[in-house]
Parts: C-alpha cells; sequence; structure tokens
C-alpha cells in the first residue's frame, strides 16, 4: 500500500507544482499579484496545444459550476470522502496494479482538493485542439485520475480474478 499512497503523494505534489508554475509564474502578468484569477489568457505552444487559464469552478467539464462557498465545500468534502473510500480499497485490495491505478486518482483527487480550499476554484491550462475540434482545459491531476481510470477499466476487463487476489 505504501507504494499507491507515494504515487498519490507525487501527483499531488507535482501538480501543485505545475499549477504554481503555470499560475504564478507563465501566466501571470508582470507586477499583478492582487488576485489569481487574474492572467494572460493563453500561449501557444504548437499547432495542437496551449496553455490557458481557466478556473473551473464545478467538476469534469465545469458541471455543477457556480461561484459560491457552498459550492466550494460541498465538492471538496465528496471529493475527500471518495478519496478515504479509494484508500480503504487500495488498502484491502492487494494487487500492484490496482494500488498504483488508485494512488494516481487520489492524489489528483487531491490536488484538485487543495485548489479548490486555496482558490474556490481548479486551476485548469492544458488547452489541446486539433483543427476545429477543443478538448476542455485540463491540468495534471485529472490526467491522472484520467489514467488511473482507464487502468483501473483495464484491469477488471482483462485481469479477471487474478487481479483480485494478488
Amino acid at each position: 500500500m505504501r507504494l499507491g499512497l507515494l504515487v498519490a503523494l507525487v501527483v499531488m505534489l507535482l501538480d501543485q507544482l505545475t499549477k504554481w508554475l503555470v499560475v504564478e509564474k507563465v501566466l501571470r502578468p508582470e507586477g499583478v499579484w492582487e488576485t489569481p484569477f487574474y492572467t494572460h489568457t493563453r500561449i501557444e505552444i504548437g499547432p495542437y496545444l496551449e496553455i490557458v487559464m481557466a478556473w473551473n469552478r464545478g467538476v469534469s467539464f465545469g458541471i455543477f459550476s457556480n461561484d459560491g462557498m457552498l459550492n466550494v465545500i460541498l465538492l471538496s468534502g465528496m471529493s475527500l470522502l471518495i478519496t478515504v473510500l479509494l484508500v480503504i480499497w487500495m488498502h484491502r485490495n492487494p494487487a500492484l496494479l490496482v494500488r498504483l491505478a488508485l494512488g494516481l486518482i487520489v492524489g489528483g483527487a487531491l490536488g484538485n482538493v487543495v485548489d479548490r480550499l486555496r482558490f474556490g476554484a481548479v486551476a485548469d491550462f492544458l488547452y489541446f485542439h486539433w483543427g476545429s475540434h477543443y478538448w476542455p482545459a485540463f491540468n495534471l491531476a485529472d490526467s491522472a485520475i484520467t489514467v488511473g481510470a482507464c487502468v483501473l477499466v483495464l484491469d477488471s476487463l482483462f485481469a479477471g480474478r487474478q487481479s483480485s487476489k494478488n
């Protein structure tokens, strides 16, 4: 279980580091320190990637988004409850792959909770697009959650009972 928790810690720390770099160093105009919500709009990295500043006050794709403190408390509380349940699952499941996947999800969830409690919103900044097709902005925490969830799905489809017994 220690490896899963270490993965969670590393993901959370890397997520916070990347958000700090983008919010405080890359997108903040020179000399503007009053609010983290005042930033440049976008930096083009290549034909398919931009660094943008998007503050997500809701959950995935901005669902349940509003500016109220109640929203921050409810979404943070829900994330923390789910995180506790995932850590219990991690403790009960001896399969290394499952523990690593859960570590990715837990670390990502905690990284986004830190943002909610700190800013009242989650800092999203990676913006991929292909032609006229755009994916909503996201961050390292969102990526870790997605990869962890995909690993869990693949494990449940292809590992069968072996994964739960290892």
